[in-house]
């Protein structure tokens, strides 16, 4: 279980701004401390627990960068062609049977070990080859096309930090070192609830003022591709005692609850009360648009306290809410190092107001624009319950707090959503 204190999210303002909550989750919440270790082809996605340090060399001796001739640097004419005798060919795979002596050149292949003695490599479109002689071209550097050992990395060097979340690079890395298996954090493990009575199942029979639930299914997906385990534990109605009894149940076992919807100033918004009475909750407003209601809070379970998170109802809300709540505080209770999100410079073409002192996230499509360069136009509905903003853009614009108004031309920072997961 997370290790909480009662109190870790506690914040006195009235609006919450965003980089104030994300410093908060970094230096109140702990990683869960529990490890495990995977086999290589089990570790994509998860967390390095440890320093890892490489256990050799990499490349673990000089090898050749290209095919073609290994020479002593030394025998090389500075003003002219060289001619060496070529005595003999090495393959990756296989090593010299003795050293290069002066004036001889080998014949070598990409991967191959550096004969001792040889400290250059001719790529052999570069030569000429007569009989069992190679004429060499003058004006090659000592070294050329030769990796040495350890460049790549060196033994005893940290090759994969603690909390270095595994992508299939660092896997790679990781065989090439000669790792068979990786000790990991656990995994955490995340419930998934959708709060309302107006909400159910797809595939049910909807009702004229039912809606399907979409949010459950979004979050689950998110929480997936960010590298934790969700728990789909359904829809939960406006009934105050059964969304108290299902937080406290779902406390047990799980290191972070995110629910969906309830968390406003209305009467029938029950889910911050339930929360109250089985745990603790400081009520952020956080100065984010779409998604200013957010909760945040702690709820105790057998074997220690889980996060909660109860983030707004609209789907859109509940994306860029995710992206810069959950996702933070995640990343924070798996033990992974942080991971910004880093807006790239776009340039706008579109018009847009905004009020100062909030982040807001406009959804936007990238296209080229006629001079060649990359810009966004914004999707023409604004609504944080329109689904198909999402689907049919590419990401979002963050404006920040400081900022009021957007004007063709203005530079503004896009977030692809492919950035949004891990």
């Amino acid at each position: 279980m997370a290790q909480l204190s009662d109190d870790c999210f506690a914040f006195g303002g009235k609006l919450l701004p965003v980089d104030e909550l994300e410093a908060i989750i970094r230096a109140r919440v702990a990683p869960v401390s529990e490890t495990e270790t995977v086999p290589l082809t089990q570790a994509h996605g998860r967390v390095v627990a440890h320093d890892i340090a490489a256990p050799i060399d990499l490349p673990p001796f000089d090898n050749s960068a290209v095919d073609g001739y290994a020479v002593r640097h030394a025998d090389l004419k500075a003003d002219g062609e060289t001619r060496l005798k070529v005595t003999g060919r090495l393959q990756a795979g296989s090593a010299a049977l003795q050293p290069l002596a002066p004036g001889e050149a080998m014949r070598i292949f990409t991967g191959a070990p550096m004969p001792q003695g040889a400290d250059t490599v001719f790529m052999q479109e570069d030569t000429r080859v007569e009989g069992d002689v190679v004429i060499l071209p003058p004006g090659l550097k000592p070294g050329a096309n030769r990796r040495q050992a350890g460049e790549d990395t060196r033994a005893g060097a940290i090759a994969l930090p603690a909390g270095r979340i595994l992508t299939a690079r660092h896997v790679a890395l990781a065989a090439g070192l000669g790792l068979t298996q990786i000790a990991v954090r656990r995994k955490i493990r995340v419930a998934v609830f959708s709060t309302g009575n107006e909400v159910i199942e797809p595939g049910s029979a909807r009702g004229g003022a039912a809606i399907f639930d979409a949010n459950r299914f979004l979050l689950a997906g998110l929480i997936a591709e960010s590298g934790a385990q969700a728990s789909d534990l359904g829809i939960l109605r406006d009934e105050p005692v059964a969304l108290a009894a299902a937080l406290k149940e779902a406390a047990s076992g799980h290191d972070l609850i995110v629910t969906s919807g309830g968390v406003s100033t209305g009467e029938a918004d029950y889910v911050r009360d339930a929360v109250e009475k089985v745990g603790s909750l400081v009520f952020w407003r956080v100065a984010i648009k779409p998604g200013r209601p957010v909760a945040m809070g702690v709820i105790p379970g057998v074997g220690g306290r889980a996060a909660f998170v109860g983030l707004p109802g609209n789907p859109v809300a509940v994306y860029v809410t995710f992206a810069r709540v959950v996702r933070p505080l995640m990343l924070r209770l798996a033990g992974a190092e942080p991971q910004p999100l880093m807006p790239l410079p776009v340039r706008a073409a579109f018009s847009y107001k905004k009020k100062k002192d909030r982040r807001e996230y406009v959804r936007v499509s990238l296209r080229r624009a006629d001079d060649g360069s990359l810009e966004v136009v914004k999707y023409p509905q604004d609504g944080a319950g329109v689904i198909t903003s999402l689907t049919e853009t590419d990401g979002l614009v963050e404006l920040p707090e400081e900022l009021t108004r957007v004007e063709p031309g203005t530079m503004v920072g896009f977030l692809p959503y492919g950035v949004i997961g891990r």
